[in-house]
């Protein structure tokens, strides 16, 4: 099979990461911690395949990850789970209005507001 036609793999589990709502490289891209210039050579990964980034969504549709250790939740400075809730929240929230939207999809146009006028900046 060519590269091409495998999809995108995840490189924890070596599954395909079939739908944008379960990636974690567009939820980083779409957030502004992945620059567009890398997106197309960067290793895709499940969310759930990231747990220490997935355990900042607050979503219903999105079931809760718990990290355990210095990198969990309860380990970490309220006032920085807070911002990151926040902003990583809002981009899963993002990638299902993605993932739901029809027509043409123009990958510039999938960032946050914020991340978008960055980088025109």
């Amino acid at each position: 099979m060519a590269k091409c036609d495998q999809g995108y793999l995840c490189e924890v589990c070596g599954q395909d990461v079939a739908a944008i709502v379960d990636s974690d490289l567009y939820l980083r891209y779409v957030i502004g911690e992945l620059d567009p210039e890398v997106l197309h050579t960067t290793p895709e990964r499940h969310l759930r395949c990231n747990p220490v980034l997935a355990q900042f969504i607050d979503h219903p549709d999105f079931d809760r990850v718990v990290v355990t250790g210095e990198m969990g939740l309860a380990n970490l400075d309220p006032d920085f789970v807070a911002e990151r809730v926040a902003l990583i929240t809002r981009g899963y929230e993002r990638l299902r209005e993605i993932a739901a939207s029809e027509g043409d999809r123009d990958v510039t146009s999938y960032p946050l507001p914020e991340v978008i006028d960055r980088y025109r900046q």
